[in-house]
């Protein structure tokens, strides 16, 4: 496997494919991304079940649980050795439910990882091989395809940052931040980067903001009741979040947030732009179910409370940007009007 083909190059630590996930000797190892960069730890799962928990539980977040699944369809696989063909065959179909609905509000996007993973190891068992090592290869492929879909859209995105210009970023757009970074890098754009925290999981500031200062980059932290302040305070050329779902009749699924800042956006007259594809298993909004997490999150900060006992918290995972505060879908295809998004697929 030592030429394998892999597309991180230039890219932060975090970002690196061994340090998103990655099976090997029947075990998936992934970056804990609730501690990161304060602690640099993993967790270790022997079972894909584990890594199945480990998504639910935010181990990793963005685009890493599309790739821990892929590897812990390739744990599952190891777990399946010597099985007989409708034995290996059930635990397999399983495993790809478990780990694709870890989280319910990318459950669709995530059956497409493990049915294409079920996919090759029923391939490689008709043909005598490996299951686990064909997985795992495939895992790489899946992976390659990301990172290169968010290679495209990056060179779209960043036709439209002027240059040395100020951008602010929402969550962890994870591949896309690194590409975008990379590629402004490779013209010689030295953007700003301006990161809200995005609580109660803090990844614009333990994530984004690592990964804009390992590439080298100028970034910021703010709080998340100040990016509409902010942004005409430090002149924010352009405002940009990925999705976890963009729905084919424009609404835009992203980390809890995004909404407002695009408010604030739309208001000072800033682009928002949104990286993603379009995702026709969404016809409409109304097809997305929007994750609600444990409230007493929202009750602490890095683990120390920050509420009175019996206080309440409440805490969806997401919110709902309407295709009016977008300028444009910026895919690998070039960037589209969130009204137009059928053009995507002719």
């Amino acid at each position: 496997m030592s030429d394998m083909v892999r597309l991180d190059e230039g890219l932060a630590f975090m970002l690196k494919y061994e340090n998103v996930a990655w099976y090997e000797d029947g075990k998936v190892r992934i970056l804990d991304r609730r501690t990161y960069p304060v602690k640099v730890e993993y967790v270790e799962c022997t079972r894909h079940e584990e890594v199945a928990r480990a998504i639910a539980d935010m181990v990793t977040q963005s685009g890493g649980p599309y790739t821990a699944a892929a590897m812990g369809m390739a744990l599952a696989a190891h777990e399946a050795r010597g099985m007989s063909e409708p034995d290996f065959i059930r635990h397999m179909t399983d495993a790809a439910y478990t780990l694709s609905h870890a989280r319910p509000t990318t459950s669709r996007k995530m059956e497409a990882v493990t049915a294409s993973c079920l996919s090759k190891a029923k391939e490689a068992l008709r043909q005598g091989r490996r299951v686990d090592e064909a997985v795992f290869l495939h895992a790489i492929e899946l992976t390659n395809l990301r990172y290169e879909e968010s290679r495209k859209a990056a060179k779209y995105l960043v036709d439209k940052i002027p240059r040395n210009g100020t951008i602010m970023t929402q969550c962890f757009a994870e591949t896309v931040i690194g590409m975008i970074l990379r590629e402004c890098r490779e013209r010689g754009n030295n953007v700003k980067v301006i990161c809200p925290e995005t609580r109660p999981y803090f990844q614009g500031s333990r994530l984004t903001a690592s990964v804009a200062y390992d590439m080298g980059f100028d970034v910021t932290v703010i709080s998340d009741n100040m990016p509409g302040y902010v942004m005409k305070a430090k002149d924010v050329d352009l405002f940009t979040s990925a999705a976890d779902v963009i729905c084919m009749d424009g609404h835009i699924v992203n980390k809890i947030g995004t909404f407002q800042i695009a408010l604030a956006a739309s208001h000072w007259g800033i682009p928002y732009y949104v990286t993603g594809t379009p995702d026709r298993r969404h016809p409409t909004i109304d097809t997305v179910k929007i994750e609600e997490r444990d409230g007493d999150l929202v009750l602490e900060a890095m683990g120390v409370r920050t509420a009175m006992e019996g206080v309440k918290g409440y805490y969806p995972a997401f919110d709902i940007t309407p295709p009016e505060l977008c300028q444009g879908v910026v895919t690998d295809k070039g960037i589209y009007s969130p009204f137009e998004l059928g053009r995507y697929f002719e």
